[in-house]
């Protein structure tokens, strides 16, 4: 039996259309699949990459090329990395949006033949890729990684034993270690420990993991309300909404915080903290873009806060939340979300074609 044909939708910045400062997208955009339809999506911020039963394709303001020979994607605005059967590749973006993937690479590694289903980029045989310079990171050997996220500055590995270790840069509590500092090298999230996980995920500056039982666990930064904890900054947006709105700019009693409720206001949470949906909502996917986060629950809804300036949330405006809410237009359209995965200003979303 054929599988089910599936469809991928997009909420926020139209990589597709990445020239100058554009406004919220319209939403949610289709994603063009033709005959054989779209199995996975890798998204940077001008462009994106799209696995169809005819192999990769790069899209970008209105360019698509082929890519052919390659399994797997790993953008970014410098470079392109890519893995086939033999090896892995990165190519400057230029390159890879011209569809000329022609002398010599910007870094290769050859790579021993794979098992069936070798684990995800950025994973490769005793280490991991990156899409900027050196390409490539060696794993310590005590570090058994089945799945590893990359933020901007940071890294998660999830591992053997659901496990979930962070390095890199830590300025913004990203790391999950309760400090500020950096860390060169993979250090085990003691918070964690003893709660198996089954999924990572790294956005800009914040972090986030899903343990076997579905529970949500948020850390990092959380200056657009990311975090789904309570935003200093979008409180003060919201007050000047209700002032413009007023008609004046004094000071109103919506703009009055007591002392208790501004200390709340949480920028940065340095510890992983479980994140209570509504109705005890259980999570089986997560994903972070630069400044928001989507989550699937095991129900097929899909949930969303943090930045919203580009309609990314999928709400139909272009307002952030420090709150998590349904994507009510996939409610409305009978559709079921199987797969999210957040661009750095977009959201695209898998559902079963109807």
């Amino acid at each position: 039996m054929a599988a089910p044909r599936r469809a991928w939708l997009v909420f926020g910045f139209s990589t597709e259309e990445a020239a100058g400062e554009p406004g919220p997208g319209p939403g949610p955009r289709r994603l063009e699949s033709g005959p054989e339809g779209i199995r996975r999506v890798w998204p940077a911020w001008s462009y994106v990459v799209v696995e169809t039963g005819a192999g990769l394709e790069v899209r970008s303001a209105g360019l698509r090329r082929r890519l052919p020979g390659w399994a797997e994607a790993l953008p970014s605005e410098t470079h392109l990395v890519l893995r086939g059967a033999a090896g892995a590749q990165a190519w400057p973006r230029a390159a890879a949006l011209r569809g000329a993937l022609r002398g010599s690479p910007a870094w290769s590694r050859a790579l021993p033949p794979a098992p069936r289903s070798p684990p995800p980029l950025p994973l490769l045989p005793g280490g991991f890729a990156t899409p900027r310079p050196p390409f490539f990171a060696p794993l310590p050997g005590g570090v058994r990684a089945r799945r590893l996220a990359l933020g901007l500055e940071h890294a998660l590995a999830l591992g053997a034993a659901g496990e979930v270790y962070a390095w890199g840069g830590g300025r913004h509590g990203q790391l999950g270690h309760g400090t500020l500092e950096s860390e060169l090298q993979p250090r085990l999230v003691e918070a964690l420990a003893g709660v198996p996980m089954q999924a990572v995920a790294a956005g800009g500056w914040h972090s986030a993991s899903v343990s076997e039982a579905g529970d949500l666990y948020m850390w990092g930064w959380n200056e657009s309300g990311q975090l789904a904890l309570p935003s200093k900054a979008l409180a003060e947006e919201r007050a000047q909404d209700e002032d413009r709105g007023a008609g004046h700019a004094e000071l109103t009693p919506s703009r009055e915080q007591p002392a208790a409720e501004a200390a709340a206001f949480i920028s940065i949470q340095a510890f992983p903290a479980l994140l209570d949906l509504p109705q005890d909502l259980e999570v089986s996917r997560v994903s972070c873009g630069s400044r928001h986060t989507a989550v699937v629950t095991r129900g097929g809804e899909l949930y969303t806060w943090g930045w919203g300036k580009y309609g990314q949330l999928g709400h139909g405006d272009d307002a952030s939340s420090d709150q998590p809410r349904r994507v009510e237009y996939l409610v409305a359209k009978g559709l079921r979300a199987e797969e999210v995965v957040c661009g750095p200003w977009t959201t695209y979303v898998c559902v079963p074609e109807p």
